[in-house]
């Protein structure tokens, strides 16, 4: 992972730190729909591996490695370790969420599959399922004891991440579902920082 990590930051002016695959798959998505060529521009979207992980990926990119313009993606209960690691590396300090926003990391609420379901909506999340020959199988998963009695939106975020990969592959599919005006604030602002 760590040389992966440097050599997508050589040859950029800008990186995008995420906690996943997914999330870099969407601000990918996202980019290319707009006619965007992220390569082109110099600007990398970097799965960290998760949260805990952005200490090193900012030693890395940050002030005191490559010195590149910064911005990140993250969920909502995510938010400590990015302030922390910021404020560790040297950018700000007692930030707030305003703050965060400003230096260009956004959160998503609670997560990016959050964000993407409310955006399409229900049935429109249905519809992508649908289209890719999935939606007995989540019926199927909706049946399931511990999903009876939960909300439908909550179902669909868990049934995205049954499977390794769905995540990833739904992240996309849904970005390319979305309506113009529906984008989810988090992806947008962080895409218009860098």
């Amino acid at each position: 992972m760590h040389r992966r990590a440097r050599r997508a930051g050589i040859d950029a002016r800008a990186v995008v730190l995420v906690e996943g695959r997914s999330d870099r798959v969407a601000l990918e998505t996202l980019a290319a729909r707009r006619g965007r060529d992220l390569d082109a521009d110099g600007v990398r979207v970097v799965s960290m591996g998760g949260a805990t992980n952005i200490g090193h990926f900012l030693d890395l990119f940050g002030p005191s490695g490559r010195g590149l313009r910064l911005a990140g993606l993250y969920d909502d209960a995510e938010e400590g370790f990015f302030r922390r690691g910021l404020e560790r590396c040297g950018i700000g300090a007692g930030l707030s969420r305003s703050d965060l926003a400003a230096l260009g990391f956004h959160a998503c609420v609670a997560d990016l599959e959050d964000e993407l379901i409310r955006a399409v909506g229900v049935a429109g999340v249905r519809e992508v399922i649908a289209a890719e020959g999935e939606l007995r199988t989540f019926q199927l998963f909706q049946r399931q004891p511990a999903q009876q009695g939960r909300a439908v939106e909550a179902q669909l975020r868990r049934f995205l991440g049954t499977r390794s990969g769905r995540k990833s592959a739904y992240a996309k599919l849904l970005v390319g579902a979305l309506e113009p005006d529906r984008v989810p604030r988090s992806l947008d602002a962080v895409l218009a920082h860098v």
